[in-house]
């Protein structure tokens, strides 16, 4: 598994670095960055939910995964509070808020897509999807008060109640319950090709195509957002020292050792759960830190160093993760 995941990794950060490379040639403008990030963010992405929602959801699944959003959001949780605990250790005061955001908020769902994807197929992408739903909220609500403390409880709601992804998610839950034929509308045969169904499977499969251009594009993104912010990174300060230390090897390990810890109480997830969780867990920086600092207030080059060496120093620390967890058997 863990040779898995290093190969995964090193593939997504090959095309970030394709991202990284076509910025610094110009290839990738600020205003062409800022498109294709729309794009992937109101477009492509609830595009890719939908579809994997229909594909992978019925009554059985969601019953059986119903904890995962509530686990994410926990997961979000325990991170910050561990942020909380290590903050003065690396912190004036000032960078306090960005730091704990960096902390908090993993990239819970770009990143470990395609790799849950190619661990465990549709499983995983159910699982990362579903946690998705847990992460916006938390997102919107402590991830923006951490930044922002006057965010107000109305502008938190709007937030979350008009963000693209968390819109198809439910509606892609919502048709899959009430319509169960319609995972099959992705991949139908000529002889179900009629009607209602060419229509369907006309509009499913265009969304799925869609969809499938959100890894790609978004890879790109974030390599040409760190390609943009390099002029900016100098030697790596105090703060940025203990984003990194914190986000990529403390908050994982507390989350191992409390997943150990309720492992002798007898209680199991299932596999492919558990390990999407770890997966999570172990993820860098969200690219999101860099928006969110320069819109809510914040320490923004802490933010964007935060995104670059976390970003790559996870090409190390989430094998290693894997590996722990492989060889100790959590």
């Amino acid at each position: 598994m863990a040779h898995v995941v290093l190969l995964k990794i090193a593939m997504v950060f090959i095309v970030i670095l394709l991202g990284w490379l076509a910025r610094r040639r110009g290839y990738l403008a600020n205003e062409t960055m800022s498109v294709m990030n729309r794009f992937v963010l109101d477009i492509a992405f609830p595009a890719l939910v939908f579809t994997q929602m229909l594909r992978t959801v019925d009554a059985g699944t969601l019953r059986e995964g119903w904890y995962l959003p509530l686990l994410s959001a926990g997961l979000i949780v325990l991170a910050w509070l561990v942020a909380l605990a290590t903050a003065p250790l690396f912190t004036n005061g000032k960078e306090g808020g960005t730091f704990i955001f960096c902390v908090a908020i993993p990239n819970w769902v770009f990143l470990p897509l395609p790799i849950a994807d190619a661990l465990y197929g549709d499983d995983g992408v159910r699982v990362i999807l579903l946690c998705n739903v847990g992460a916006q909220l938390v997102l919107w609500s402590l991830g923006v008060w951490i930044l922002h403390a006057h965010l107000t409880p109305r502008l938190a709601l709007r937030q979350i109640i008009t963000n693209p992804g968390l819109i198809a998610t439910i509606a892609g839950i919502v048709a899959a319950l009430l319509v169960p034929s319609s995972r099959h509308w992705e991949t139908l045969r000529p002889a179900d090709v009629s009607g209602l169904n060419f229509a369907a499977g006309a509009a499913v499969q265009a969304l799925a195509l869609v969809g499938s251009l959100t890894i790609p594009l978004q890879l790109l993104v974030i390599g040409a957002q760190l390609g943009g912010m390099v002029s900016k990174i100098h030697k790596p300060s105090r703060a940025l020292v203990g984003v990194l230390v914190t986000r990529l090897l403390i908050a994982p390990a507390v989350t191992l050792l409390l997943s150990w810890l309720v492992i002798q109480t007898g209680l199991h997830l299932p596999d492919t759960a558990r390990y999407c969780i770890y997966l999570i867990a172990s993820m860098p920086v969200a690219i999101s830190a860099a928006l969110f600092t320069d819109r809510y207030g914040g320490d923004i080059e802490l933010g964007a160093q935060g995104i670059f060496y976390s970003t790559f120093f996870s090409v190390l620390s989430v094998p290693f993760f894997f590996y722990l967890i492989q060889n100790f058997g959590l």
